[in-house]
């Protein structure tokens, strides 16, 4: 008989808390092209994902696949280096099994980044950008089936899910250390193509100003179990572009090294006001 995902989910804490009985305050998630940010912690424990019992295995160029524990700005964490993606063929809750780990390992607060491709025409590569809001209508819902009820309500509210408070805190962090620093909406589609021209149109005209393949889905779950997120998506590739511009894989992972010192300030900063 199948274990369900409850029982799945406590095995998996309870064999990450052998590994590692720390309790972490604040958890993170490293999008595409921006692993190299777990060199700012202070690491006490590395778990790759393949031992882990129940957990995924990212398969994208760019995500290394491990979880890492310790400490950053001294704060215990735990972070995900590499996520995983609808589009790899995991369900939506394969996908956000991560997320419900880290709050029954005890996080307070989930910080969430990726690399996305720019809708607003202001924008440009290498640009942070502070998700306010989400459009998730492109991408499945993880919380369709049967609700567990101790770890949230059937119909979450979902008017603010990016805490306002953190918000307020990052454009703080960022006019502090000169870092110009945009602001918009997260519009999630599948994936794993990139969007036709007339596709990144109708992102913008539908009122977003980024667009990626994945974080909501992480964010739906994360509010749904009460917890506090922040998240932030690097302008690797612009959508309203030239005509002969096509966009690589490649590319999108050399911007978003470029701009992971700028996002290693905010993170580190976010941490340690937690």
């Amino acid at each position: 008989m199948s274990k369900s995902v409850v029982e799945q989910v406590q095995e998996t804490v309870a064999f990450l808390r052998s590994r590692y009985p720390e309790t972490p305050e604040v958890g993170i998630v490293l999008g595409s092209g921006l692993g190299n940010f777990a060199a700012h912690i202070r690491v006490e424990a590395e778990v790759p994902y393949s031992e882990i019992p129940h957990f995924p295995v990212s398969t994208v160029k760019g995500h290394s696949g491990k979880l890492i524990f310790g400490e950053l700005a001294g704060k215990k964490v735990v972070a995900m280096a590499g996520r995983f993606h609808f589009y790899e063929g995991y369900t939506p809750q394969e996908v956000v099994f991560p997320v419900r780990v880290f709050k029954l390992l005890g996080i307070r607060q989930l910080l969430l980044s990726n690399a996305a491709g720019g809708v607003n025409p202001g924008f440009s590569v290498g640009d942070i950008m502070i998700i306010n809001d989400h459009i998730s209508f492109g991408t499945p819902n993880p919380l369709v089936g049967k609700n567990i009820e101790e770890w949230g309500t059937r119909f979450p509210d979902m008017s603010e899910p990016y805490k306002k408070s953190l918000i307020a805190r990052a454009r703080e962090i960022c006019s502090e250390a000169g870092i110009d620093v945009r602001e918009g909406v997260y519009y999630a589609v599948t994936g794993p193509t990139f969007e036709t021209r007339a596709e990144y149109k109708m992102i913008h005209t539908l009122g977003a100003d980024a667009v990626g393949m994945s974080t909501v889905q992480e964010a739906i779950v994360a509010n749904h179990m009460a917890l506090d997120v922040f998240a932030v998506s690097i302008i690797t590739d612009l959508g309203i572009r030239d005509e002969e511009n096509v966009i690589t894989h490649e590319e999108v992972l050399e911007a978003a090294k470029a701009a992971e010192p700028k996002l290693a300030h905010l993170f580190t900063e976010m941490v340690a006001r937690a």
